[in-house]
């Protein structure tokens, strides 16, 4: 909050357009999630757009690079820009802020009123594998709730697994009670996914995504 003299930030719009932020802004290398926030606070849909939406966000991002609101697209590392106050203001990931809130108590987060962009991980198990009995077990062990609530007290990030409140609180009942790991209904509803891309379109956007961050 001091980076940003107290002013709370909720929008991607104040990232792009807020003066006070110039130069201080960070937007991520991942491609789904700084398009698809961007997408949500055009009142878009990720999860249905067209060429010509994506085309817009992007032309939108390029305003922001080119007039220097952004100083830079970052994975993982804006961490420390964060910590450090280089960027005053940014996209996240939630386990991150979690980690970082748990060292920096000046460090806040806003849900924007369009919504948020949400992803997951997956395990898959090979059709022929030789044990795929085994790696099936060990994924439903992961499943467990004792087991669950030690992974999402480790890694800090969403948790997939239903029920797990009540071992996660045995462990420590702030994070049980954190809706960046254990989303209410009211913040769920806000969640979008980004739409699964066609090869073409998975090159075409990658490409224009890359000519805007300049990889």
């Amino acid at each position: 909050m001091k980076a940003t003299g107290g002013k709370k930030v909720d929008s991607v719009t104040q990232l792009l357009d807020d003066p006070s932020l110039k130069g201080r802004v960070g937007f991520l290398t991942e491609m789904r999630d700084t398009v698809g926030m961007t997408l949500l606070d055009l009142g878009k849909d990720p999860g249905g757009f067209t060429d010509a939406d994506f085309d817009a966000a992007v032309g939108r991002l390029q305003k922001g690079v080119d007039k220097k609101q952004i100083r830079r697209f970052t994975g993982n590392d804006y961490t420390s820009d964060l910590d450090k106050g280089d960027i005053a203001a940014c996209l996240a990931w939630a386990g991150d802020i979690i980690q970082l809130q748990a060292d920096n108590p000046d460090i806040r987060y806003s849900i924007p009123a369009a919504g948020y962009i949400t992803s997951t991980d997956n395990l898959l198990v090979p059709a022929q594998s030789r044990h795929k009995t085994n790696a099936e077990k060990l994924i439903d062990h992961y499943y467990e709730l004792p087991v669950a609530a030690q992974l999402a007290a480790y890694i800090n990030y969403v948790c997939p697994v239903d029920g797990v409140k009540d071992e996660l609180a045995k462990i420590d009942p702030e994070l049980a009670d954190n809706t960046l790991i254990l989303p209410d209904k009211a913040m769920a509803k806000k969640s979008h996914a980004f739409r699964s891309l066609t090869g073409a379109e998975e090159t075409a956007y990658e490409e224009k995504f890359a000519k805007l961050i300049g990889a």
